[in-house]
Formats: structure tokens, sequence, C-alpha cells
């Protein structure tokens, strides 16, 4: 979205899929999980009288747009992508199948998991859970507006405090906007590190594979 207040902002898709880019030409496979919150957004529409689960699906096709835009995005710039939706859609996009993910990541295509998990009540941070738990991802780095996470909303309160590293049980405990719970549980429950990072920051996603300090990481012990 950028700095719009809604849709998409086409220099900030440049931006991250040049970022993929150079992530790809280093030999590391990549996966993306894309929401769909600035075109439609499930929780809110729900909280204003739409049915739950209707609202939900309507996000996850949001998802779809935003993955269809990112992967033009990423073939201009010469890299092969796949999207794959959790919801059948023949014409857009292939239907999620584990094997075949893994197949196009071992071929060294970006797969685009949309759709979500193709559930109601189940935000994109639990797909990308899900989705990194089936290929065997060896972590999940979310990309917000901000470098990491704080004890408050650094945007409002200036006295925010940002951690260097949490435990996935002091995210849980203090209930801090990292992920929601189910998909944080997911990574505890099998070790799979994450790093919460600041996506709009231009070489981050670099440093973080040469294994310099960007963010917050949350894993089993910090």
């Amino acid at each position: 979205m950028g700095e719009l207040k809604f849709g998409v902002d086409s220099s900030v898709v440049d931006t991250i899929a040049s970022e993929v880019k150079d992530c790809v030409a280093t030999g590391v496979e990549v996966a993306l999980v894309i929401g769909g919150g600035n075109i439609f957004r499930g929780v809110e529409a729900s909280a204003k009288g739409m049915e739950r689960a209707t609202a939900d699906y309507v996000g996850m096709l949001a998802t779809v747009i935003n993955s269809l835009t990112m992967q033009d995005a990423l073939e201009k710039k010469g890299v092969i992508t796949r999207v794959i939706s959790a919801i059948e859609m023949k014409a857009l996009a292939e239907p999620y199948i584990r094997r075949r993910a893994v197949r196009h990541l071992e071929k060294g295509r970006v797969v685009i998991f949309a759709a979500g998990t193709g559930n109601p009540y189940f935000t994109t941070d639990t797909a990308a859970s899900l989705r990194a738990m089936e290929i065997q991802a060896d972590i999940i780095m979310k990309g917000t507006k901000v470098d990491g996470v704080y004890d408050k909303d650094p945007v409002k309160d200036k006295s925010a405090k940002k951690f260097e590293e949490l435990t996935y049980i002091e995210v849980l405990k203090e209930r801090l906007k990292v992920m929601d719970t189910t998909a944080v549980s997911l990574c505890m429950d099998n070790n799979l590190p994450i790093i919460v990072f600041n996506i709009k920051e231009k070489g981050n996603v670099m440093k973080i594979l040469k294994g310099e300090k960007v963010g917050t990481l949350v894993r089993a012990n910090a």
C-alpha cells in the first residue's frame, strides 16, 4: 500500500521484488506469503457486521490479487515465479500441492502462497507458519512497517522499547504483536525461528541472509 490509503503502490511492489531478486541470486530458496489488508481486512469487515467466514474469504481473494501483482513484478525482473492458491482458481494460479511447491523451490523458482490457508478464521500469519513447516523452511522473515518488535506502538509512543531477541513464550505471555498466537504457537511447536524486520528499508533482506543483526529474532532460547 505504501503511502496510499488503499490499493497497490507500484513503487513498493517494485522495491520488494528487487529485494526478492537479490535473495534468489544468492541461491536461497524463497517462498512468499502476502496479506491482503491493503485491499480488504476480514476482521474489520466482520466487526462492522459482515459474517466472519464470508469476510475472511473476501480477504483471501485480496491476497490473490496481491500475489498476482507481485508475480508480475518479479517476472519483469527475470525471476521465474509461481502463484499457488489454497482456493482453487485454475485460470489464475496453481492449486496448492505441497510436493509441487517444493519442486518449484528446488528448481529456483519463487513460490507465492496465496489465499491464506483456504479456511476462514486463520490469518496470513498462520498461513505463513503452516506453509513454512510444509516446505521445511529454515526461517520466517516477517516484513513490517517498523524495525522489529516493541513493548508499545513505536509510532504512537516514542518511549517504546525495542527487543533484540525474544522467546516464543515471552511473545505469547506478553501478547506482543509479532504474529497472531496460532502462528507463534505453530512456530514454537516446530522450533522455527522468526525475524521481524522493516521491509521498507532497502537491503534489509540481504543483511539478514548475511547474518547481520536486523529487527527482532524470536526463537526458543533468546
